[in-house]
């Protein structure tokens, strides 16, 4: 189940598992494509095993090693905050061709996102136009309806476990502070008392805790704050993640760091992400080109020179 089920990322991971479980192909300019589960992890990579008497190397699959999931066999659902269809949100995200696209629509056009927890103080002002699909209430209230929520998936679709991932807008950081989130006591007290400094994505961590289910969270926010990691280590419940594109933001961090140092000065720096980075989730759907734009400028005298680096991930 996927927070921000509509967004980017969401409609790339539903669209790309749709299209290799049914073999769909499609034209490109470049010719025909067909769905494959390139650029993943655990489903292309191999590892050493050893050396033959002629002492060549011997590899096979990391898949042949360890049980994993076909990707094929996920049944994808969650929440997110607009109500368009998956079918409008694909065609929204413009990350896939035209003809796959077509091609997903009817897949895709019955899946509709679960309404999801809003909080405009905790995301970007632009954000706030397209919430029509959030939940009314308190955060206790939230709270459980979330876990209805999983509960329900689980046995509506015969699962034998479900994982949560947070892929939605990334939120600003959460206050930590002694008496509101420093202990499980505290922050399941401060969710009753409808703590305004307790972040949406905390209440989706909790919600999974509280139902043993897996909880990763893929953006940089402080989601697993003390009290989270308390919970999760009483009810054995697995917790991770901080970003999803560490090594992205990480590069542009040195690269700003260096640009400054040579006296170049950057109006903006930022990033464009297509591809579903989620390796560990045992696949990601398709091979895209990330790249990253950064508009810089330099002065020389009372001229000012535009520049404008592009790079990849």
């Amino acid at each position: 189940m996927l927070v921000g089920l509509g967004g980017n990322n969401g409609t790339t991971l539903t669209a790309g598992v749709i299209a290799n479980k049914h073999g769909i192909k499609w034209e490109t300019k470049t010719g025909v494509q067909h769905s494959n589960y390139f650029g993943s992890l655990t489903q292309c990579s191999v590892t050493r095993l050893g050396n033959t008497d002629n002492n060549e190397e011997v590899n096979v699959p990391l898949k042949s090693l360890l049980p994993m999931l076909n990707p094929s066999d996920l049944i994808i659902s969650g929440w997110d905050i607009n109500g368009a269809n998956m079918a409008q949100a694909l065609k929204r995200a413009q990350v896939m061709d035209f003809d796959l696209q077509r091609q997903l629509y009817p897949y895709m056009e019955k899946m509709i996102p679960l309404p999801s927890v809003f909080d405009p103080k905790f995301i970007a002002a632009n954000q706030s136009d397209r919430a029509d699909n959030v939940l009314k209430g308190t955060r206790q209230e939230n709270l459980d309806v979330i876990r209805g929520n999983i509960r329900d998936f689980k046995m509506a679709n015969n699962l034998e476990s479900v994982i949560v991932l947070w892929t939605a807008n990334t939120e600003r950081y959460a206050e930590e502070r002694v008496g509101l989130n420093d202990t499980e006591e505290n922050l399941l007290a401060a969710i009753k008392r409808n703590e305004e400094e307790i972040a949406p994505s905390t209440i989706f961590a909790v919600a999974c805790i509280l139902e043993h289910v897996p909880f990763i969270n893929g953006s940089p926010q402080n989601t697993l704050v003390p009290g989270v990691m308390q919970l999760a280590e009483k009810h054995k419940t697995f917790v991770c993640g901080d970003d999803f594109k560490t090594g992205q933001t990480k590069i542009k961090s040195v690269l700003a760091d260096f640009l400054v140092s040579v006296c170049f000065i950057f109006f903006s720096l930022f990033s464009f992400l297509f591809s579903f980075p989620f390796l560990f989730l045992f696949f990601s759907s398709f091979s895209v080109n990330c790249c990253s734009l950064a508009s810089l400028s330099t002065s020389h005298s009372s001229t000012v020179l535009p520049r404008t680096l592009l790079f990849l991930v």
